[in-house]
């Protein structure tokens, strides 16, 4: 069953939007009630909230979300509803005190989990790693289009975060598996399993937690993630982490109404969590959770981004709707990020290479702003900054970039597309025609 996980910070959901039907028995059945729900300014059809996320929903169909423009401005992702167990798992042991909490999310791409960690997050920071740079591509496109600006984007292996003994207060690690959790719903997926790449995959497994676990601060929480059904790498994982690194296991509570399978590894008893398709609706997923419990305080290192000027500053600030933003360079672009972070930012731009970090707000020419693509989509972006609105036939023609058609309006000059209650990008309109900016490499390519 398709479903997608709304963004709590972008989707902001009217009262008089949400139509409360009757109470869906098959969840009720299970222990969880919920109601039916239909957004009515979607393009898609809920059929009833997923148990363990909030903002998340099962969809009555799945429908053409290429064509929906609210996908590319970032208003929700479509995410499979196990892998959104995350978020109770974090309620559970992080709780809601996350201010000034640090995040590592290992082996990000596309960015699921990215993106729920960034809103859970919130007011935290997130750094969003992904080894495979093509992957890494993939995750700054879901990571901007998220748009909450508190993520980091890192292209690096496992072994490269030694050198951040004791930084981050949470780290999750969706390892790379054999995949036999996605049987039902992935034919390649079966066509490439075997014995050997099990034990491959485990080998990989323990060589990555093994590299990075040093990262995580004493009394650190870890979830570990698969979408496998493997002993190797589920329950043989949990003993091996339990015996050979400095965790504690941590015991999730109410999975069983929820129709998730607990179940306990063979040396050590620790807990994992196994979602079957046929206990519930979702696909093939392990998961479990634990505590660091070796001391391992992080050294403070201090390094310090450069300040744009006071007066690129004043040619920025206008289009920004906060002022607790760090405005620095990267090359020919000006970046932004709560200035809380920038010390941060500047401290793992020393021991990693970043291929994004906060918003990049754009170019100074002259005394002038190019706005980036970036900005357009962010959530700082001031509200008073001019825009067209577009009906879907318009959006769709923007997001393909292709010609559009002069508005009716007077407007001139740097504006965003703006597709109901989500922006879209950026068009420069000028006396004869509309130069679209949307970005050549996100474009829709099928009519």
């Amino acid at each position: 069953m398709t479903s997608v996980r709304l963004n709590p910070q972008k989707w902001i959901i009217p009262e008089e939007d949400l139509l409360q039907e009757k109470n869906d028995e098959s969840m009720e059945q299970s222990g969880h009630s919920t109601t039916h729900l239909t957004l009515n300014h979607s393009s898609f059809n809920i059929d009833h909230a997923v148990p363990w996320c909030p903002y998340a929903y099962y969809l009555k169909e799945r429908p053409s979300f290429t064509q929906d423009p609210y996908l590319h401005a970032g208003m929700y992702y479509v995410q499979e509803a196990s892998s959104m167990f995350l978020w109770e798992a974090l309620q559970q042991t992080v709780g809601d005190k996350t201010e000034g909490l640090k995040v590592l999310d290992l082996c990000a791409a596309p960015g699921g989990k990215s993106t729920l960690l960034a809103s859970y997050f919130y007011d935290g920071l997130l750094v969003s790693n992904e080894v495979i740079k093509s992957r890494a591509s993939i995750l700054v496109e879901n990571i901007s289009k998220w748009g909450t600006g508190n993520v980091i984007v890192s292209n690096n292996d496992p072994k490269d975060f030694k050198s951040l003994e004791g930084y981050f207060d949470v780290m999750v690690v969706d390892a790379p598996c054999s995949g036999s959790g996605l049987f039902r719903r992935d034919a390649d997926a079966i066509d490439e399993w075997s014995e050997e790449n099990v034990q491959l995959c485990s080998q990989r497994q323990q060589r990555i937690l093994a590299d990075a676990y040093n990262a995580l601060k004493e009394d650190g929480i870890l979830i570990y993630s698969t979408c496998s059904y493997s002993k190797e790498e589920d329950e043989d994982i949990i003993d091996w982490i339990c015996q050979d690194l400095p965790f504690e296991n941590i015991r999730l509570q109410k999975t069983e109404a929820m129709g998730i399978i607990e179940v306990q590894s063979e040396k050590m008893k620790a807990y994992g969590y196994r979602f079957y398709p046929d206990k519930l609706l979702g696909e093939g997923l392990f998961i479990a959770v634990f505590k660091k419990k070796e001391e391992s305080a992080f050294k403070e290192k201090h390094f310090k981004l450069v300040p744009v000027t006071k007066a690129e500053r004043s040619i920025i600030q206008p289009w920004l709707n906060r002022e607790d933003l760090f405005l620095f360079r990267q090359g020919e672009n000006v970046l932004a990020i709560a200035d809380k972070w920038s010390n941060d930012t500047a401290l793992l731009q020393k021991h990693l290479y970043l291929r994004k970090a906060g918003v990049t707000v754009g170019s100074i020419k002259g005394k002038e702003l190019v706005p980036h693509h970036e900005l357009a989509v962010s959530l700082c972006l001031n509200k008073n900054v001019p825009f067209n609105q577009v009906d879907l036939s318009e959006a769709l023609a923007y997001l393909k970039k292709k010609e559009m058609a002069l508005p009716i309006n007077n407007l001139k000059g740097w504006t965003v597309a703006k597709y109901k209650s989500a922006n879209l990008g950026w068009m420069k309109i000028l006396s004869n025609r509309i130069n679209n900016y949307y970005p050549t490499e996100w474009r829709i390519l099928k009519d």
